[in-house]
């Protein structure tokens, strides 16, 4: 039976499972919304690398917001999400001097240069992938629509991140106005910029080498572009992975390297119990 690396994310939206080969590279890896159904979406997961790769052994680690109680159901060691992405990148892009990572519910800058250090929003989740749905909601649209409108604007219109009920204000005056909509979501995505900046950076230069990382980050690519264009980065120093959206759960991969290797089969069943047991069955 082959063995191989595992990394999984729990995060507030979303699970990752990213499945490394012995030379490091992903063998299997996906990335799903979960529905508040965490323990389904993994299994489903699971299931799917076996039917990919084949029955094996994984040694694995988890990270991410929503991982911790999850973990101890399978008996599997927890890493912190700044280490996870810290060994990601030392993997596939040791020249990132500052990593901005953006999920569903949080937002972290981490630097690198100068001794590792992690700022991230808290109990609001301005600045998100929560917020740029509900706004995308608000002009009835999705996040790929305002992505897609973003592409065309013509101007920028000041807009609050900090909260939604802050950028709704903002907001409905322009639709009243007449705002078009390529101006609103491009407005809307350099909201979500400047509250990355002035309110996790604070005053600290982010500098060198920038990774962007995370799902709206990785799936709306007129969002990294406002970033880019707001830091004024030139392409050597941009860092932008094609799997950007799982290196918290790649790190988490890496991290498990010699931790004891447990069946795909076991980890889909202890699962399996720890569902009956959080439904009293």
């Amino acid at each position: 039976m082959n063995t191989y690396l595992a990394g999984i994310d729990i995060g507030s939206t979303t699970v990752k499972l990213v499945v490394l080969n012995e030379e490091g590279q992903p063998i299997y890896q996906e990335y799903r919304r979960h529905q508040a159904h965490t323990q389904e979406a993994l299994a489903a997961l699971l299931r799917e690398a076996r039917n990919h790769i084949g029955n094996c052994a994984l040694r694995t680690a988890i990270t991410g917001s929503g991982s911790i109680n999850l973990g101890k159901a399978l008996d599997i060691p927890f890493v912190q999400e700044v280490v996870a992405v810290a060994s990601a990148l030392q993997h596939e892009a040791p020249q990132t001097d500052v990593a901005i990572e953006l999920g569903g519910e949080d937002a972290k800058i981490i630097y690198f240069t100068g001794g590792l250090e992690e700022r991230m929003n808290g109990i609001c989740a301005g600045g998100t992938g929560a917020f740029i749905d509900q706004m995308a909601a608000l002009l009835q649209t999705d996040a790929a629509g305002l992505n897609e409108a973003a592409a065309h604007y013509s101007q920028i219109y000041p807009i609050a991140a900090r909260c939604g009920v802050f950028a709704k204000t903002d907001i409905q005056p322009l639709i009243n106005e007449g705002a078009q909509l390529p101006d609103l979501a491009a407005s809307i995505f350099q909201a979500v910029v400047n509250q990355t900046i002035s309110g996790l950076a604070c005053g600290k230069p982010i500098r060198g080498c920038v990774a962007f990382l995370g799902g709206p980050l990785h799936f709306l690519p007129e969002l990294k572009a406002a970033y880019i264009r707001t830091l004024k980065l030139d392409d050597t120093h941009i860092v932008d992975p094609e799997n950007s959206h799982l290196f918290a759960a790649m790190g988490a991969a890496l991290e498990a390297d010699g931790e004891e290797p447990v069946g795909i089969d076991a980890l889909i069943e202890r699962l399996a119990q720890a569902a009956a047991v959080a439904a009293g069955i």
